[in-house]
C-alpha cells in the first residue's frame, strides 16, 4: 500500500515542481504492507470526539465499482479485495457502535462484532467497550432475533426503530437482550436524531456501513461526518444502486480529502464534510 495523499512534506520533488508535489517515484518507493497500527492512526477518529467531550462523528464505510455499483448480485464482497477488508476490520476496530440498515443485515449476514487482540489496548485506553455494538436500523423489525447478532453480541445490540414500530416485535427484540431506541415517532427512525440518541448510551464514535438508502438518509439529513470509500478496480454494469440512494439533495453537500491510499488498483479515499 502506498500513499497518495496527502504527500509528506519530506517526500523529493521533480526539479521545478511546486511545494508539496511529490515526485511520483518517489510515491511508488513507499509501496509496502502497513501494520494494524499504522491503519488505526491513519483512520484515527478526529480528536476530542467521545464520551469526555460529548462530540459524535458519523463516518461510512463503502465500496464501489469502477462503474458506480454499490454491490454485485446483492452483497458488496464480490467488489471487495483482502486490503478492503483490512480497513473494513480497522474501522470497526475503532468505533463505539457500527449503524446498519436492516436489509444489509439480511443480505450480508450480519454477525456480532468480534473483540480483536490487536486492539484491545488501544480500546480500552480509549475508554470503549472491547468490541463495537451493532445498531440495526428498521421499521418492521423483521429481523432474525434468533440469530447470533442478536443472541450472542460481545456488547449488547441496538435496534434503532420509531415509537410507532410494531409492539410484538419490539418485546422479541427485548426478550433476546437487545436495546430497542425510539428515535422517531413514526414507524421508522429519524436519521437526524440517531448520533445523539447513540451518544446518549455511550456510542461516540460511529461507523455507518448502509446499506445506500441508509447512507443517503444520513447525508440528506447532514449528519454524515465522513465518507471512507474504497473504488474498486472491477466494472459490473447491472442495475446495482450507487452507495447513496434516495432523494436528491436540494444542493450538493461538499466534502473534503482528507487522505488518499492505493493498492493493487484499488483506491482507499477518506473524506470529511466541509467545515467540519
Amino acid at each position: 500500500m502506498r500513499r497518495l495523499f496527502p504527500l509528506s512534506p519530506d517526500a523529493p520533488r521533480a526539479p521545478g515542481a511546486s511545494h508539496g508535489t511529490a515526485d511520483p517515484a518517489a510515491a511508488d518507493a513507499g509501496d509496502r504492507t502497513w501494520s494494524l497500527d499504522e491503519l488505526a492512526d491513519a483512520y484515527a477518529y478526529p480528536s476530542g470526539t467521545g464520551a469526555r467531550t460529548g462530540r459524535s462523528w458519523l463516518r461510512a464505510n463503502m465500496v464501489a465499482s469502477l462503474d458506480g455499483a454499490a454491490h454485485h448480485g446483492g452483497r458488496s464482497q464480490p467488489l471487495s479485495s483482502d486490503t478492503d477488508m483490512r480497513i473494513f476490520g480497522v474501522l470497526r476496530a475503532l468505533a463505539d457502535a457500527v449503524v446498519v440498515g436492516a436489509e444489509t443485515v439480511r443480505q450480508e449476514g450480519y454477525r456480532p462484532a468480534r473483540a480483536r487482540e490487536a486492539f484491545a489496548a488501544r480500546r480500552a485506553a480509549a475508554g470503549q467497550a472491547p468490541a463495537p455494538a451493532i445498531a440495526v436500523l428498521s421499521a418492521g423489525l423483521e429481523l432474525d432475533f434468533t440469530a447470533p447478532l442478536f443472541t450472542a453480541p460481545h456488547t449488547p445490540t441496538l435496534v434503532l426503530t420509531g415509537a410507532g414500530a410494531p409492539t410484538d416485535r419490539v418485546a422479541a427484540a427485548r426478550a433476546t437482550g437487545a436495546r430497542v431506541v425510539f428515535a422517531g415517532e413514526g414507524i421508522g427512525a429519524d436519521p437526524a436524531r440517531v448520533p445523539a440518541l447513540l451518544a446518549e448510551h455511550g456510542h461516540h464514535r460511529l461507523l455507518t456501513e448502509g446499506g445506500p438508502r441508509v447512507l443517503g438518509e444520513f447525508a440528506a439529513t447532514g449528519v454524515l461526518d465522513e465518507l471512507c470509500l474504497a473504488i474498486s478496480p472491477r466494472v459490473t454494469a447491472g442495475e446495482a444502486p450507487r452507495i447513496m440512494n434516495g432523494p436528491a439533495l436540494a444542493a450538493p453537500a461538499d466534502f473534503v480529502l482528507e487522505s488518499l491510499l492505493e493498492e493493487a488498483g484499488f483506491l482507499f479515499t477518506r473524506y470529511r464534510r466541509q467545515g467540519e
